[in-house]
């Protein structure tokens, strides 16, 4: 097995895991794992923006006071105050270094989303935001020649001892060769895991990788149950999931049902624009009545042309599927699409494990609460992944240690297995672990996914098989913190228990081989 040193290991190469590496790169040499090309990723395919206080009318106080409303009172006040706070000084100097944000008459544009009471969205390439800002990022990442990448590579295993960890272990899928990366601090950023959902507006990608290898090596494990359904992805039978950006209902466009009545005026002072829970549960509901799998999108009283052009991308991608977004109701459904919960870390990146750091979607640093407002999480990447990377980029410890790991292999024989089980597990977290729980179908989806797992419980090298393993861990943890959170809040609906409940603002903690904890919100 090839052993190979650096100063930080980055695993992903999304917004988190490019800003992790690139400020990283400023104390030793980087290497970023990415089991896909680099420009491959969540970040890459988000339309909406980034969410920055920068206008006159607007405020740091104000931008929490909303991401607190939205995280529905269970976001970490210290940690929020660093996201709206840096947020500002990322957003800015993005500005400087030129960053092509969308401009008319050379003023930056802002748009409205949901949750937020002032326009301070930014906006790039019209819905291309993270696409433009992803690649501008990583452009600048290429040009350190300290940052060395490994595409199409997946990390198996995070090289723990004495709870502290010294590097990796990955497997390059067209050679099948084993890599030992030896690391004074290891980054995850791999993004989320809303594929272990039937329907999801994810990547094929965002499998969930990274909580599994976090919660394997011993890292603990916040805010699992809490998981967000984009309210308004395209519906259509035997088709994948594809956003409808929440800037388009910021623009004006209405929600409607079969009866083509205008549903959310009636259920919260934001109508279309509120917090994303509560129009993926009102839409959830309006499809449980009409039963049709659906509700509708219309922007047929907006302005055709403003629409063609401020939404070029999904605009041409409906007219592919035979919709004309400017005359046409659009079948939408929510859709898996945002793990609020995560790795825990602390302010810097780090998790429980020592030189173990986690950056991005896969971690939790306390700054969402039970459900994130729109836009904050591309902020989240920018003013989290360059704390990451300086974090990590100061360790200093010796890199040498002494693994007796087993080589994986890739078997292309277990592929089909691997591909059943998953999407039974798919079956279950969807018609059980869902939009709205209760006790009853959280207890069988956990019964059933441990069946599941205790099948592969043995395996210990084949990739294919402890893939399954892993997607079934990280279901149990959503079902377990699911089934624990007696109340409703944010991401998590309990239909036997629908309100929230004040004994539960906390957040909930798992951990390999410990019992679950309960941890109060960090205030000021």
């Amino acid at each position: 097995m090839q052993v190979l040193e650096f100063d930080t290991v980055v695993i992903g190469s999304g917004l988190a895991g490019l800003i992790t590496a690139f400020h990283a790169s400023e104390y030793g040499k980087v290497a970023i794992i990415s089991k896909s090309g680099l420009d491959i990723s969540n970040s890459y395919n988000a339309q909406g923006g980034i969410a920055a206080a920068i206008d006159e009318g607007d405020s740091p106080k104000l931008h929490m006071e909303d991401s607190m409303t939205a995280g529905r009172d269970l976001c970490d006040y210290d940690a929020l105050e660093i996201l709206v706070n840096e947020g500002i000084e990322c957003v800015s100097d993005l500005i400087k270094k030129g960053m092509p944000f969308d401009r008319k008459d050379g003023e930056i544009i802002l748009g409205l989303e949901g949750g937020h009471k002032k326009r301070r969205i930014l906006h790039a390439g019209g819905d291309a935001t993270g696409k433009v800002l992803t690649q501008f990022v990583l452009n600048r990442v290429l040009e350190k020649s300290n940052i060395v990448s490994f595409e199409n590579t997946t990390v198996v295993d995070i090289l723990v001892k004495n709870n502290r960890c010294y590097g990796v272990q990955a497997l390059e899928f067209k050679t099948q060769k084993n890599y030992i990366f030896k690391a004074k601090a290891t980054v995850i950023a791999t993004g989320g895991l809303a594929r272990i959902y039937l329907r999801t507006t994810n990547p094929h990608t965002a499998t969930g990788d990274g909580y599994a290898l976090g919660f394997h090596a011993g890292t603990q494990m916040s805010d699992m149950e809490f998981i967000q359904f984009h309210p308004t992805a395209l519906h259509l039978e035997e088709k994948d999931a594809f956003l409808i950006s929440e800037a388009v209902r910021g623009e004006g466009a209405y929600l409607i049902n079969e009866e083509g009545e205008r549903f959310m005026t009636k259920l919260h002072p934001l109508a279309e624009l509120a917090p994303r829970d509560v129009v993926s549960f009102a839409i959830f509901k309006e499809i449980q009545k009409s039963k049709s799998g659906h509700v509708f999108l219309s922007l047929k009283h907006l302005d055709a042309e403003v629409i063609k052009h401020g939404f070029s991308n999904i605009y041409s991608k409906l007219q592919e599927f035979g919709f004309d977004l400017t005359k046409d109701n659009v079948p939408v459904a929510p859709a898996s699409h945002y793990t609020v919960g995560g790795i825990k870390t602390d302010l810097h990146g780090q998790t429980s494990v020592e030189n173990l750091f986690a950056a991005g979607e896969v971690a939790s640093t306390g700054v969402m609460g039970a459900n994130r407002i729109a836009s904050n999480s591309l902020l989240e990447c920018l003013v989290f992944g360059k704390r990451s990377g300086i974090a990590a980029g100061n360790i200093k410890q010796d890199k040498n240690f002494d693994f007796n790991s087993p080589i994986f292999k890739l078997d292309t024989e277990n592929e089909m297995i691997f591909l059943e089980k998953k999407n039974r597990i798919a079956t279950i977290m969807n018609n059980y672990v869902g939009i709205v729980r209760d006790k009853k179908g959280l207890e069988y989806a956990i019964t059933e996914i441990e069946k599941i797992k205790n099948e592969f419980n043995n395996c210990t090298d084949n990739y294919n098989l402890c893939k399954i393993k892993n997607n079934a861990d990280i279901c149990l943890l959503i079902a377990r913190a699911a089934l624990k959170r007696e109340e409703s809040r944010g991401g998590h609906i309990r239909e036997d228990f629908q309100k929230e409940n004040p004994d539960f603002k906390v957040h909930i903690i798992q951990q390999k081989d410990k019992n679950i904890q309960f941890e109060p919100i960090r205030k000021q």
